[in-house]
């Protein structure tokens, strides 16, 4: 039963939380209905995201077997019966186009929901071997979870949201490349086909640019009007945790070269961990807190 749980990789089910992230910042994140709402949609997107890992992962059996640590994957170890894990796949595939439905039978999570479950089907079948369309399809997952919160929350998201949720999630899937880099450089094996397009010295480059874009862009919204009144002119301040978070990740890459998994980079750092916290917490006060007497003073 473990080699079947790890064939579904919970552990990334992580970056579904990006579906709460909207209603957070909405001002409304005690509204339990709209919790309950994205809970369902939490889990629609975490069933079919692990149907298509394990649709990736059976089509990667080979290459996998080569990699240091993905030879120990279950289908690759040989731990999981294939056929039993495709029929697993479909499974999950039907109940999370189900959940989806259930939560919201207007049909537009659904929608977004098989948006989501085609592209990354495409990208497991061939489009993962084509550098930068790669990346683009892994940034594009977390906007389409971001729109997916939005509807089932039934608030909006602003370009700037968008924009800066595209830009996070590139900055993170090149450093991923950069690690699949090292990996050729230190092992000489190529683990993926999409990597012919890439050098140490253009990753290396998108990474530094991607991060100047990502801070400039997050500086800016924290000026804009409407920025300002919706969080108070103050908000410029939590620009601090943002420039220390991207910094460290940075520092993870080219200094530990330990940046082929974001999730894990999540799970372990306790420098990312603390400055995500702080980052959260600040924008609690200011949506949650501040029209408490004691801020006002």
């Amino acid at each position: 039963m473990k080699h079947y749980i790890k064939l579904l990789r919970p552990r990334h089910w992580a970056k579904n939380l990006f579906l709460f992230v909207p209603l957070f910042f909405a001002g409304k994140f005690f509204e339990l209905d709209k919790i309950g709402l994205l809970i369902g949609g939490f889990f629609a997107f975490s069933f079919l995201a692990s149907s298509i890992y394990i649709i990736n992962d059976y089509r990667d059996i080979e290459e996998d077997k080569k990699h240091p640590e993905k030879q120990f994957r279950p289908l690759a170890s040989g731990a999981v019966n294939k056929t039993y894990s495709l029929i697993l796949s479909v499974v999950l595939t039907l109940s999370g186009f189900t959940i989806a439905y259930l939560v919201d039978n207007s049909g537009k999570f659904l929608f977004i929901s098989g948006i989501y479950y085609l592209m990354n089907l495409a990208y497991s079948f061939g489009l993962k071997n084509i550098s930068i369309i790669d990346i683009l399809i892994l940034a594009t997952g977390f906007v389409l979870r971001v729109k997916g919160g939005a509807v089932l929350a039934h608030v909006n998201t602003t370009e700037w949201f968008i924009i800066m949720t595209f830009l996070l999630a590139l900055f993170m899937a090149l450093a991923k490349r950069r690690d699949d880099i090292m990996l050729k450089i230190n092992t000489g094996t190529e683990m993926r086909k999409s990597m012919k397009g890439y050098s140490l010295e253009f990753l290396n480059t998108l990474l530094g640019l991607f991060c100047a874009i990502l801070i400039v862009s997050y500086v800016n919204f924290t000026v804009t009007p409407a920025a300002n009144l919706k969080f108070g002119y103050r908000l410029f301040y939590t620009s601090l945790f943002v420039i220390a978070a991207l910094m460290r990740y940075l520092q993870i890459t080219f200094i530990n070269n330990k940046a082929g998994s974001p999730t894990d980079v999540l799970y372990k750092d306790r420098f990312i961990q603390i400055t995500l916290l702080l980052w959260a917490a600040s924008f609690f006060v200011i949506l949650y807190l501040r029209d408490l007497t004691f801020f006002k003073k």
